[in-house]
């Protein structure tokens, strides 16, 4: 979507009339600015959450001076929520693509120096960050096993930046994000790691329900190995062929592949990720590396091409993540076909709920 840029409207009206036109314009685009400087966002993206920009001196101000601190802490509050996050920035970081894949990369000041970056995206050494990952990765697990004390005192005393590099990660998230309850999961998923995904800004989201309206939608699964979430997640789901970011061929065209049964989407989610810190006895999703990761999206109907059961759309804003299914080994994940009429009534009483849902949350 193109970026709708900042302008004052006229006086003619009077200034109140100003004030208002002034704000419905910027409530429709304020994930596109930082939540501090209010300057376009350094990285070409858009989606629902705001969030602080890399800017050094932004990055200052919400880590040391705690600006804005507040609203990023509602942004991933469910310990499940947090342990995906923290698995797919992992992933990534571990990936053998990982100059490509972790991206955005993180600005994180040194707490030991404030008027230094300890981790600086326009010097990028993902070795740190690994070393701090493993730091995260293990606290979070004590945490979870009941065996830490206090999860930033356990982080602080093994490495100083482990707390403000998870802060980073929670707070850069700009996705929707919530786990669904067991009564209103998708039954048929058969994975106790079922949530909430919303991506999409409300312009692209009215874009979507106009598109909607004129041609229909139905719902395709979509699968990428974990070690993209992460990107995906502050990024949205992007058209990556003929990109570097391009994983697999495109034997059926360009475009967002997807498909109406999940065991074909399943195929997609293998990733490249090396060895990560994994006990085989953890609980809950951190510390794992054998993740599969699917996402439930709804898409225009129009201009799929379709080749069997691999379905591929060639506009990124006709395709709306909706659900995320998470499964610990591909042997336990489930043949679902979005076609089917059972799938189509659990699908749509889903929808009611994630309605709800998102109005409660928000």
């Amino acid at each position: 979507m193109k970026r709708t840029p900042k302008k004052l409207p006229s006086l003619a009206n009077g200034f109140l009339c100003l004030v208002m036109e002034y704000i419905l314009q910027r409530i429709k685009t304020l994930n596109e600015y930082c939540v501090i400087c209010d300057e376009k966002h350094v990285f070409e993206c858009s989606l629902l959450k705001p969030c602080v920009c890399t800017r050094t001196l932004c990055v200052f101000s919400f880590q040391t001076l705690g600006v804005m601190a507040d609203a990023a802490e509602a942004i991933a509050t469910d310990s499940d929520v947090v342990d995906l996050l923290i698995a797919m920035a992992n992933a990534a970081v571990c990936s053998s693509r990982k100059d490509v894949i972790f991206d955005p990369y993180p600005s994180i000041v040194d707490p030991r120096n404030p008027s230094l970056l300890a981790l600086d995206s326009k010097n990028k050494n993902h070795d740190q960050v690994q070393k701090i990952m493993r730091v995260i990765v293990g606290c979070r697990q004590a945490a979870i096993e009941g065996k830490g004390t206090h999860l930033k005192a356990d982080m602080d005393r093994q490495n100083s930046c482990a707390f403000p590099l998870m802060q980073w990660i929670l707070a850069s998230n700009r996705s929707h994000i919530v786990l669904l309850p067991p009564e209103r999961r998708i039954v048929s998923m058969k994975t106790q790691y079922q949530f909430l995904m919303v991506s999409s800004p409300p312009a692209k989201e009215h874009a979507f329900q106009k598109a909607k309206s004129s041609h229909g939608s139905i719902y395709a699964f979509h699968g990428s190995a974990i070690e993209n979430w992460h990107s995906i997640v502050r990024k949205g789901l992007l058209n990556a062929s003929g990109t570097k970011f391009q994983m697999h061929g495109a034997a059926y065209g360009k475009g967002i592949y997807l498909s109406p049964l999940s065991s074909v989407s399943c195929g997609y989610t293998r990733g490249n990720y090396g060895k990560v810190q994994e006990d085989q006895q953890c609980k809950g999703l951190v510390g794992r590396n054998n993740l599969i990761c699917m996402a439930l999206c709804e898409v225009i109907s129009h201009e799929i091409k379709k080749s069997g059961d691999i379905w591929v759309c060639p506009v990124e804003d006709h395709v709306c993540t909706r659900f995320f299914f998470v499964y610990e080994g591909s042997g336990n994940a489930t043949n679902v076909d979005t076609r089917n009429s059972d799938t189509q009534k659990e699908i749509n009483r889903a929808v009611s709920i994630r309605r709800m849902l998102k109005a409660t949350t928000t």
